[in-house]
């Protein structure tokens, strides 16, 4: 398996990936599969500022993960929210936690300090995922969507990264550190 940032040229294999979770299940409240031109823009909006990383092996892509804005206010500027989509196939062969091995430092590195995953439940093994990695519970919404006939649950998770001592400065985009952070792949 290969570990690589994503280009917006890899939009379309990750929409490949991404589309049946939109289609056929619960797990992301979209209902409709974005055009590829509209999902090229979403990742190359990611890329430019945060680490986006796909897997693949053999020349397929496994899956995806990546970090992204939390909140667009200033004061949120230094959390954000972490996504992994697989393809069912690709799951359960610790492709997850290869993605959290390499992205978790990665965030710290360009100076976040707040770690959010949302999780639709019940859903154990991202749960499970996430505590691997000291992320915490904050909170349930409880039937806050309602796709595919059913009202569903969402679950806040949250870890603290970084030193929480010092004053923070804002955290730098991707591109300032590319080089440093590939070394991380």
């Amino acid at each position: 398996m290969t570990f690589r940032f994503a280009t917006p040229e890899d939009a379309p294999a990750i929409l490949e990936i991404y589309a049946p979770y939109i289609r056929e299940t619960v797990i992301t409240f979209e209902y409709e599969v974005p055009s590829v031109e509209a999902f090229t823009e979403r990742v190359k909006g990611i890329t430019e500022k945060y680490p986006y990383l796909v897997c693949e092996e053999n020349g397929v892509m496994l899956g995806y993960a990546y970090a992204g804005e939390y909140r667009s206010r200033t004061a949120f500027q230094w959390d954000v929210e972490l996504s992994i989509y697989l393809r069912p196939e690709a799951q359960g062969k610790g492709i997850a936690r290869a993605f959290y091995d390499r992205l978790l430092p990665m965030v710290e590195k360009l100076g976040y300090r707040n770690i959010y995953s949302s999780i639709v439940t019940p859903n154990p093994p991202s749960i499970g995922l996430q505590e691997k990695y000291g992320f915490e519970i904050l909170c349930v919404f409880e039937k806050c969507g309602y796709k595919l006939g059913q009202w569903c649950d969402l679950m806040w998770m949250h870890k603290k990264i970084g030193d929480w001592s010092k004053e923070p400065v804002p955290p730098v985009s991707i591109g300032e550190m590319r080089e440093e952070l590939a070394k991380l792949l």
